[in-house]
């Protein structure tokens, strides 16, 4: 299951991305916001991140206007490693070589199109593990106050 979230910039995105989500059979869980009404990102997004970090939900996207608020807010959420991306290019690679499990996307950075291709490629990338995977877990011990 795919966590998603976004605050009123990201809204019509995310509609989107539930309806694509939708037509590939991937299931997913909506955390808000529900409408273009203003509202604070993180108050959504947090519990998105608390989902893919509890094991709730595998993966999870996060979406505002610059994708930057809603990137941070995940982050700090303790086991989360999300990557803002703009580019299918750094979609693949932040899962091959980090093992990405949140995505975020600016909705005033990049149309539909490009953002529905960049979570095809995002979901569809595994983790190759290897020397990466040392790096990753280097990444946790930083988290952990360990490095």
């Amino acid at each position: 299951m795919i966590s998603i979230a976004c605050d009123h910039g990201g809204f019509d995105l995310k509609e989107a991305v539930k309806k694509y989500l939708e037509e590939k059979g991937l299931e997913y869980k909506d955390f808000g916001t529900y409408s273009t009404d203003s509202c604070d990102y993180p108050d959504f997004v947090a519990p998105a991140a608390r989902a893919v970090a509890s094991g709730e939900c595998e993966k999870g996207i996060v979406i505002c206007t610059t994708g930057i608020g809603v990137s941070i807010t995940a982050n700090k959420v303790k086991g989360i490693r999300c990557a803002l991306c703009s580019d299918t290019f750094s979609a693949e690679m932040t899962r091959r070589h980090n093992n990405t499990n949140m995505l975020a996307i600016g909705a005033g950075v990049v149309g539909p199109n490009l953002a529905l291709k960049i979570i095809e490629v995002w979901l569809g990338t595994e983790f190759e593990g290897g020397r990466h995977a040392r790096r990753v877990e280097k990444i946790a011990a930083v988290e952990n106050g360990d490095l």
